[in-house]
């Protein structure tokens, strides 16, 4: 278990550092920005792949039209979560995204019951119900769901839920989603490319190499997550993902000035809340399984 454990808090802390990132190429529309990042995470990605000499797995894969299936759904989530990140980073909805990320855990543990027979314990259905509670407290005070939190939530807990079922390994199945994006994302860069609109070709070299850097910048976080995913419960990995939002929230409110009111304090501490019932839960338990464990050896 440990080293899924050391993957998932490698790639949620990276996660959380991503706003800086994505501030700083702010000049790059969302959908532009989004296209490269297919595109150069791919180029990356076949990197690692030949450095390794690992292509013997490519052929079965493109022959298992249900395995495609499968990554070309984790694929359309995978994209939906980025492009959607990338606009609200860069329209000052940073807090907001984070509040995704804080509910994602709880939405990882839903799916992990509801699609995977991953039993909850009493405690840990009081956390969902908090949380639950705590979106409906948020959606009152504000006159509408806070459509960018659970859009966020529910595409990347989507996407982990795939991942973790997959038959790919980590860098095999990030391999296959990257080349079923990547003539989506060519074909867009080069209409506006074409079209004299691409704001990579004006943007000046350092920005051009930023852009670029988001092949290796997107694919390690991810290949991180993708093999704690297939080690670690999905429950568990819902428990540590809180280290990206808690990064996100601090940068939203330290770094770039976003608000955050009496409503949002009170609707993000009941959520807080929440994760502290279940990482109790969650420690409590796997205290007792050691403590058997020991008994029995």
């Amino acid at each position: 278990m440990n080293p899924g454990i050391a993957y998932a808090f490698s790639a949620f802390t990276l996660w959380g550092l991503f706003p800086v990132y994505f501030k700083t190429l702010h000049q790059i529309p969302a959908l532009e920005m989004l296209a490269h990042r297919m595109a150069w995470s791919l180029v990356f990605v076949l990197g690692v792949l030949v450095v390794r000499h690992h292509w013997a797995w490519l052929r079965p894969a493109l022959r298992d039209r249900r395995l495609l299936a499968r990554f070309a759904a984790s694929a359309v989530l995978l994209s939906a979560n980025w492009g959607l990140y990338i606009w609200a980073v860069n329209a000052g909805h940073i807090v907001e995204a984070s509040l995704g990320y804080f509910i994602n855990p709880l939405i990882n543990v839903v799916f992990g019951y509801a699609f995977l027979r991953e039993r909850l314990r009493p405690l840990q259905w009081c956390a969902v119900a908090i949380a639950t509670l705590a979106v409906a407290w948020l959606t009152w005070q504000n006159g509408t769901p806070p459509w960018i939190s659970l859009a966020l939530a529910v595409t990347f807990g989507g996407y982990g839920l795939l991942r973790k079922t997959a038959k790919l390994g980590a860098l095999e199945g990030l391999a296959l989603e990257t080349v079923l994006l990547f003539p989506v994302a060519l074909i867009y860069l080069t209409i506006i490319g074409l079209a004299g609109a691409s704001h990579f070709a004006r943007a000046p070299l350092g920005l051009q190499l930023l852009l670029v850097a988001a092949g290796p910048i997107t694919a390690v976080p991810l290949l991180l997550f993708a093999a704690a995913a297939r080690r670690i419960p999905l429950s568990m990995l819902g428990l540590i993902q809180y280290v990206t939002p808690t990064l996100q929230l601090l940068t939203g409110v330290l770094i770039y000035g976003e608000p955050f009111g009496s409503v949002r304090a009170f609707g993000y501490g009941a959520i807080w809340v929440a994760l502290l019932i279940y990482s109790f839960e969650g420690l409590r338990s796997t205290l007792l399984a050691a403590r058997r464990l020991r008994e029995t050896a």
